[in-house]
């Protein structure tokens, strides 16, 4: 499976990382190493470019991570119109990996702090789509 089927609006179907759908289907977030300089990369990359290596491998973002900022969205972008409002956020993990994206709708806005733990899980969308969002951790 690539990348038509991946969030609300899909603009490319092929990917170097195609397998990322594949793995949220298999209820897993991954992200992917460089094997030659360590940097940890998401959205996955194959090709490096700190170190322009192509050698990267898949890792699984496990646990729970510090939510460092957030915005919420009050009218969002073409294709994604009607889904606001909605909250984004950055996320920080243990290994230095951090994250861009949707924080779960169960979360109130009143209840959102800095520094809050969460985890960054795969969601089915309408139309058999996938993504992921950050819930309570």
């Amino acid at each position: 499976m690539g990348f038509e089927s991946f969030g609300t609006v899909s603009f490319t179907a092929e990917a170097k990382v195609a397998d990322f759908v594949t793995y949220l289907e298999q209820g897993k977030v991954m992200a992917t190493q460089c094997k030659n300089c360590g940097a940890k990369y998401f959205p996955p990359q194959m090709d490096c470019p700190r170190c322009l290596s192509t050698d990267a491998e898949w890792f699984e973002v496990k646990g729970s991570g510090k939510l460092i900022t957030y915005t919420t969205v009050q009218y969002g972008p073409s294709g994604f119109e009607n889904d606001a409002p909605y909250t984004l956020v950055i996320v920080d993990f243990a290994d230095g990996l951090r994250i861009f994206g949707r924080l779960s709708r169960d979360i109130k806005e009143s209840d959102i702090k800095i520094g809050m733990d969460v985890k960054v899980v795969p969601v089915k969308l309408a139309d058999d789509r996938i993504s992921y969002e950050f819930q309570r951790a």
